[in-house]
């Protein structure tokens, strides 16, 4: 049951839906680590719960109004695709905090809007979605001559692990494609690798990746 609502109720919830929609939007800027980060979404999630605040208390416990208020929004067409599930996560997260604000349930807007917030930063400063392991893609040519493989020590030295995913014939005599995924013993190592197996006559046209993107 909501209670009786008067404008100083109204600018009270509002209010709260405001500070909370400032909470959230400080913690996407804080925490938000992909290549798509919007200042219109930083906004937007602010006036989105202010926004729902005010459905709410537009609705209250009226069910006629609640099916009035869905048929005339059923009207909107978003056309802008979400391109980050945590951009989702930030949807709901300030429709929630709006929606107990609308109904007057301040406490629970705040401290919901608090503690989820310092796991959503937490989560973010340690990482904790990181993979456990960073593996690369390296690729390199080899023109194969009398010592047999001799890149394979390097690759031992400087690698947890590493596996043949691919061998192509370039069409010369004896001149062939590599490529390799790889676990580095140390993460920051690549440029070491590389230059390692860049000092082998036989190796050449060395590219080292990760994410698509290559080091060298």
């Amino acid at each position: 049951m909501l209670p009786s609502l008067n404008l100083e109720n109204v600018l009270i919830n509002l209010m709260v839906a405001l500070l909370c929609g400032l909470l959230v939007s400080m913690v996407y800027r804080f925490s938000y680590q992909g290549p798509n980060y919007s200042a219109t979404f930083v906004q937007s999630s602010v006036l989105l719960s202010m926004i729902t605040a005010l459905v709410i208390m537009v609705i209250g416990n009226n069910l006629a109004r609640a099916f009035g208020l869905v048929g005339a929004m059923s009207i909107i067409r978003f056309r802008t695709a979400v391109k980050d599930t945590q951009d989702i996560v930030f949807i709901f997260f300030a429709l929630a905090t709006g929606m107990a604000a609308g109904v007057g349930l301040r406490l629970v807007a705040f401290a919901g809007t608090i503690f989820i917030g310092l796991i959503l930063l937490l989560m973010a400063k340690t990482n904790y979605a990181a993979p456990r392991k960073r593996e690369f893609l390296i690729q390199f040519r080899y023109q194969d001559g009398e010592d047999s493989t001799p890149y394979m020590d390097i690759l031992r030295r400087f690698c947890k692990q590493h596996r043949l995913v691919n061998m192509q014939s370039l069409g010369a005599e004896n001149l062939y494609e590599l490529s390799f995924y790889v676990v580095l013993k140390d993460k920051d190592a690549g440029t070491d690798l590389i230059r390692a197996l860049d000092n082998l006559s036989q190796v050449s046209d060395i590219r080292f990746f990760y994410d698509e993107e290559p080091l060298k």
